[in-house]
């Protein structure tokens, strides 16, 4: 019971935090500060979390060859898969992404760029950034179309080598 409700917590939270990030994100396209916002498509997000849907696919697998052992009941079985299928489902939904000068904000959450660290970009669906002292086990993959990714990528560039104010320059001249 305690799985289950962890885990009910984590799609409920998640459920919540997506939902929330319309009124965070509420209008897409170039800021007048230079930063962005976008929204990705259904297909873009499966390629963003295939490796977390096949995470999800064996955790739902994996309790059936376990529950008789353990003396599980199949409802809490059941429970569970439908909790990480709802799971599934929200990792699938097209997300809304923005940068600005001080924060990433992807996943309905909103992190500084002080946290992160990345190593380019160099073209393909997503691009992946990582939490700073979690080495490789928490990447943070933006979706998009490439033209979105592109000039995500290249306001990212922008940040982590301090050159913002450079970037909002030539921003504003190509205007």
């Amino acid at each position: 019971m305690i799985v289950i409700a962890l885990t009910a917590s984590i799609v409920v939270f998640d459920g919540w935090k997506l939902m929330r990030s319309q009124q965070d994100i509420p209008n897409f396209g170039q800021f007048s500060t230079g930063g962005m916002a976008w929204q990705s498509q259904m297909s873009q997000e499966l390629v963003r979390n295939i490796t977390m849907l096949g995470a999800i696919i064996v955790m739902i697998a994996a309790p059936w060859f376990l529950a008789e052992r353990s003396g599980t009941a199949t409802h809490w079985v059941l429970i569970f898969d439908v909790l990480l299928g709802i799971h599934g489902c929200w990792l699938v939904l097209p997300k809304r992404y923005a940068i600005t000068k001080d924060a990433l904000w992807v996943d309905g959450f909103s992190v500084d760029w002080n946290r992160l660290w990345w190593t380019g970009y160099s073209g393909g669906s997503s691009i992946t950034l990582q939490r700073k002292g979690w080495w490789r086990l928490a990447p943070l993959p933006l979706g998009g179309s490439e033209e979105d990714l592109a000039a995500a990528a290249l306001r990212i560039d922008a940040i982590m080598v301090g050159e913002w104010n450079t970037l909002t320059e030539l921003l504003d001249e190509e205007e």
